[in-house]
């Protein structure tokens, strides 16, 4: 997919179909012609005005535009940002943050993302992307609100797939006869994922590949331990993360086969204690709602990443929910929520074992309806019992570039909403799993695990995307290229995962890899995978390299951005205890020469940053929690330190009467 922006994805209108419905394509939505160069196909539901040769997009919120500018005769990227500005927005005068160039992809001869420095208290967004077709560029402006650029980000990426030059024909692999995963093509695939992993700086993966009703490769590569050299293989576990969210709703289905539960029934139906911040929406969640995130609910992660405790339990995760307020209309557009993926795991453990804690029940469910059925003998739901044999440790890189380990402990914050991410499994484990997506509920011997009508209602699509990309309930259809692709992807400190079934062809791929720089990793492999199938156009290895450069570019402009070390006189501004209502206690510290931050469940050395406005930041520096911005300010003078995570924002407040924050 290709994203105008950095770290937001998905969206768009709820699509109220039955799985067969599903099959039947929509109308294709009308593009409008950018200048003489070049069309797209607006964002559902955002007006549109033209401006002589410009294209304006504005959503309802209003507070946030998009303009397509043609621009003709400029040298570069930057110079055609720069021209598009002064057409767009008279009087635009944001310094450069930063600009890079993609690889020249969907019949663009170069395109240049060119971001803009916004000062954190302004909670906006400023971003240009130039794409040039010969001498003519095609320039898209964003400007506005950074929390309805958080909320429509789908929409605005299923646009921005939209946007091609004149008389141009996207490749598609429709049609095309899929070659056999042969020993050829399974050497040039691991040769592509050793050297791709060596660029990336990933220690260790997971690797498994299905052809044909059979596992045909399974493998590990690299290490699973730095400092011992102890190698992966294809047992090693790694946390799957949000790969736990198929599995939970794959647990539904086995229950919707026995009449237990009906995926068009409401959620209160089956738990009256269901709530929701809005009524309204309450009564109108469905089952197969819970983890389409089609609801209106927004991505509200900090609470449970930041103030999880040892003692917080299952039942949590419906008083977070209850305590939610949805930021669209239901079905509006897609916003992803890991509580209402917990509440679904939850829900249906409740419905078999309705006498145990909800966790306790959810454990047990998952291991007797999924792992066992399917021989994932080394997969579980306990970290403590993961970490006790053959797993991977998770790693980033730190301030110098090197490889270094991230802290374990920071993945507990997952085990009380486990259904949304907190499974660990291996290559092997998880070949069975996608060897029975790929035989619809299949198991070795003809015996059926779960119907094929209901597996396959996981995959209905729900919400767009992307271009002919869709959500359904834990899983993701990608037919962008022509061809359907089933996947999902998991992220937790450390690690990074994703599995890809394309149905048609009979054929499965999955990457487990310990490393922040795993999802670079994984797109590729489904790329370099699509084009050793279908003959594909050889891009992924470019696509690689063109991310470890622009990896590098961000790494240096945001390390140059920082003061480390922080001294100790300069430190008494922020050291103190603060405390937010939601996210609990955060205890600032100087020690040892290092400036620190520490709530209940998190914590990370930090260094400063002087904004563009004048402010300060606390910036975030240890592996895998690295770059979250706390803004110092001042709040009913006394002093506060506030972070954004797009549509919210938390402000904690000093505690003058001598309340300790949390440490570990």
């Amino acid at each position: 997919m290709r994203s105008f922006f950095v770290g937001l994805s998905l969206s768009a209108a709820l699509l109220a179909v039955s799985p067969a419905a599903a099959e039947q394509p929509s109308p294709a939505p009308a593009s409008i012609a950018v200048g003489s160069d070049a069309s797209m196909v607006p964002p559902e539901g955002w007006s549109v005005a033209r401006e002589g040769n410009m294209v304006r997009f504005v959503p309802p919120e209003a507070n946030l535009v998009i303009t397509l500018v043609p621009v003709a005769g400029a040298k570069s990227g930057a110079d055609a940002a720069a021209a598009a500005w002064t057409m767009a927005k008279p009087g635009f005068s944001r310094p450069v943050h930063l600009s890079q160039t993609l690889p020249a992809r969907d019949g663009w001869d170069e395109v240049v993302v060119v971001s803009y420095d916004v000062p954190p208290a302004e909670n906006a967004v400023a971003q240009a992307v130039a794409s040039r077709k010969g001498t003519a560029w095609t320039v898209v402006t964003i400007d506005g609100a950074l929390a309805t650029l958080a909320k429509r980000g789908a929409q605005i990426n299923t646009a921005a797939d939209t946007l091609r030059p004149a008389n141009y024909t996207k490749e598609s692999f429709a049609g095309r006869q899929p070659h056999a995963l042969d020993t050829a093509r399974i050497a040039e695939l691991e040769t592509f994922i050793r050297t791709s992993m060596d660029e990336l700086k990933i220690p260790g993966a997971g690797i498994a590949l299905i052809d044909d009703g059979k596992i045909v490769y399974e493998r590990g590569i690299g290490v699973k331990d730095i400092e011992t050299g102890a190698p992966v293989d294809k047992d090693t576990l790694f946390m799957i993360a949000s790969n736990t969210k198929g599995m939970a709703t794959l647990l539904l289905s086995t229950l919707v086969d026995q009449g237990k539960l009906d995926w068009d029934k409401p959620v209160i139906d089956y738990m009256p204690s269901f709530r929701l911040g809005d009524a309204e929406t309450t009564r109108k969640v469905l089952v197969k709602h819970l983890v389409c995130a089609c609801t209106g609910l927004p991505r509200k992660d900090m609470l449970w990443l930041f103030n999880t405790r040892p003692e917080t339990g299952a039942d949590d995760t419906f008083r977070q929910l209850a305590e939610t307020q949805p930021t669209s209309g239901f079905g509006e557009v897609f916003q992803y929520n890991n509580l209402m993926a917990s509440a679904a795991g939850y829900l249906g453990a409740h419905i078999l074992y309705p006498d145990l804690e909800i966790g306790a029940a959810f454990d047990r469910a998952i291991q007797e309806r999924i792992f066992d059925p399917l021989g994932m003998r080394d997969s579980t739901m306990s970290n403590p019992k993961a970490i006790a044999g053959n797993w991977a440790k998770p790693y980033d890189t730190d301030l110098d570039d090197k490889i270094a380990l991230v802290d374990m402990k920071f993945n507990d914050t997952v085990v009380p909403y486990r259904p949304a991410g907190g499974a660990w499994s291996s290559a092997h484990d998880m070949a069975l799993y996608v060897l029975n997506e790929l035989k619809q509920g299949e198991l070795p011997g003809g015996k059926r695990m779960v119907s094929a009508r209901n597996l396959l209602a996981r995959r209905v699509h729900y919400v767009p995307t992307g271009e002919n990309q869709w959500y359904g309930m834990g899983l993701e259809d990608d037919a962008s290229s022509g061809v359907s692709v089933i996947s999902h992807g998991g992220s937790l400190f450390g690690y990074k995962s994703n599995w890809f079934a394309l149905p048609a062809s009979g054929i499965g791929v999955v990457v487990l890899t310990n490393s922040e720089n795993g999802y670079t990793l994984a797109n590729q492999v489904k790329r370099r995978l699509l084009e050793l199938v279908f003959d594909g156009k050889p891009e992924a290895k470019e696509n690689v390299a063109s991310a470890v450069k622009r990896n590098a570019e961000s790494f240096a402009k945001f390390r140059s951005e920082l003061t480390l070390p922080v001294g100790a006189e300069a430190s008494k501004a922020w050291v103190g205890e603060y405390s937010n209502p939601e996210l609990g206690p955060l205890s600032v510290q100087y020690r040892n020469g290092t400036l620190s931050v520490r709530a209940t469940s998190i914590w990370s050395d930090v260094a400063t940053k002087t904004n563009k406005d004048g402010t300060i930041s606390l910036v975030t520096i240890s592996p895998g929690i690295g770059g979250v911005d706390l803004l110092a300010a001042t709040r009913d003078g006394k002093r506060a330190l506030i972070l954004n995570d797009g549509q919210h924002e938390y402000v904690f407040i000093e505690a003058r009467d001598g309340g300790v924050a949390a440490a570990r």
